[in-house]
């Protein structure tokens, strides 16, 4: 089994303390292994193959909002506890930035989480990698390769941003990417833990009718399609992410308030 980065970082403690803990007590050397086993529970990572078409959730877990804003449409996945808290790329691009602004630490799932601690990491994609152009590998099952701009010099140019929000436990972010970034569709993108919410705001030519999924539905990050292909144009995509605790990653944001940013390492991407 794989685990996100940061996991051994946590369980460690209470694995090693656990032979210690049953010198005292039965009881506090099975909590201590229960501790270190929820921990990595938590950081689990497996493997997800994108299908060969189609805009792929961003996250396990269940889908709690899907209503029109205006002329767009907003989809909203909650994650419980015991869902996979890595969240995935919905589509190829390439990271053009990613940003750390400073706000509030409120509930994941109130409405007062808008003005929450986030980092946006803003993408840059082509029409051509799209839903409805989209030609991914269905042979082998990999995501479809990352755009290469100059390949596509006449292309109109699409940007989206995936904001990952702090909860009110949580006082850290961690991306897994950084700016000139190239992605996969179903690529690792970053990890949150203990109950998230990750929005998807579609552009103005995405009707409710076109997306895949209702209220109630399960999906898995990268592999459930809640956008099929065609209907798609290469307009802005906003993609939220709200965290409810912090949990281990490459890069590392930590937040207490309206405190600034504290990053603890260089970003990759464990792909």
């Amino acid at each position: 089994m794989k685990f996100a980065p940061g996991a051994w970082k946590y369980a460690i403690l209470p694995l090693l303390a656990a032979p210690f803990a049953l010198v005292i007590s039965a009881t506090a050397g099975l909590l201590s292994l229960a501790a270190g086993a929820g921990v990595l529970a938590f950081f689990r990572d497996p493997e997800r193959t994108p299908p060969p078409t189609g805009v792929v959730a961003p996250a396990d877990g269940r889908v709690s909002v899907l209503r029109e804003e205006g002329d767009r449409v907003r989809l909203g996945i909650f994650m419980n506890v015991w869902h996979v808290h890595v969240v995935r790329a919905p589509f190829a691009g390439r990271v053009t930035d990613v940003e750390h602004v400073s706000g509030a630490n409120r509930p994941a799932f109130s409405k007062e989480s808008d003005r929450n601690e986030r980092v946006h990491v803003r993408l840059e994609t082509d029409s051509s990698n799209l839903p409805a152009d989209s030609s991914g590998d269905a042979a082998d099952g990999e995501p479809a390769p990352a755009p290469d701009p100059d390949d596509y010099p006449d292309t109109p140019e699409s940007d989206a941003e995936v904001t990952l929000i702090a909860g009110a436990f949580a006082r850290r972010i961690h991306p897994y990417v950084e700016a000139d970034d190239d992605l996969e569709r179903g690529e690792r993108i970053g990890h949150i833990a203990f109950g998230s919410r990750v929005d998807v705001l579609f552009p103005p030519s995405v009707d409710r009718s076109d997306i895949a999924v209702e209220p109630g539905d399960s999906t898995t990050a990268g592999e459930t399609v809640v956008l099929e292909g065609g209907g798609f144009e290469a307009d802005d995509l906003e993609f939220d992410v709200t965290t409810e605790t912090p949990d281990g990653g490459s890069e590392e944001f930590e937040t207490d308030g309206d405190s600034d940013a504290e990053s603890d390492g260089s970003a990759s991407s464990p792909a």
